[in-house]
């Protein structure tokens, strides 16, 4: 991150090259690094052990549940604590609910790609990771836009 940072400022040209490189709005750079994040995980997978992953179904409750019906709605309540309460002598009302309309996107969101590496690094099952991660970006797709415009609409925020 570091070197990232120093590189941007001692070489403006590059973020402004990186940043030409999109195909359909995606940052091409970031996928490629992301790819590279989870390629390691996918390389462990045993396909056939999938099948035995689904049995499980303990984890993927936990999981999506928290994914799910607890952390949007907890991180919405926290951004709006901080951003409109304990830092609003320091944030004006109008930015402070921009920023929260920032993060309500983002908190809405499970990380996937991080899940292979957190995995990896305790040496978790990958079919299992797998699994969860399938079933998490499934359910990614049918509720995380309800959920976001239920959380904008909580805070009265309109995202053109």
């Amino acid at each position: 991150m570091v070197a990232g940072v120093a590189l941007g400022h001692f070489i403006p040209a590059f973020p402004q090259f990186l940043n030409r490189l999109q195909y359909a709005s995606v940052s091409l750079p970031v996928a490629v690094l992301i790819w590279l994040m989870i390629y390691p995980m996918m390389l462990k997978i045993d396909f056939s052990s999938i099948l035995r992953a689904t049995r499980n179904l303990k984890g993927l409750t936990v999981t999506c549940g928290t994914n799910w019906l607890i952390k949007p709605f907890t991180m919405y309540l926290i951004a709006s604590l901080f951003f409109l309460g304990v830092f609003k002598q320091f944030i004006p009302p109008d930015p402070g609910r921009e920023y929260l309309a920032g993060a309500v996107p983002l908190d809405a969101a499970p990380c996937t790609a991080m899940v292979f590496v957190w995995s990896s690094l305790t040496r978790g099952d990958p079919a299992y990771t797998l699994v969860q991660v399938a079933v998490n970006d499934i359910i990614l797709l049918f509720a995380y836009a309800p959920i976001v415009a239920f959380l904008l609409g909580i805070g009265n925020i309109s995202v053109p």
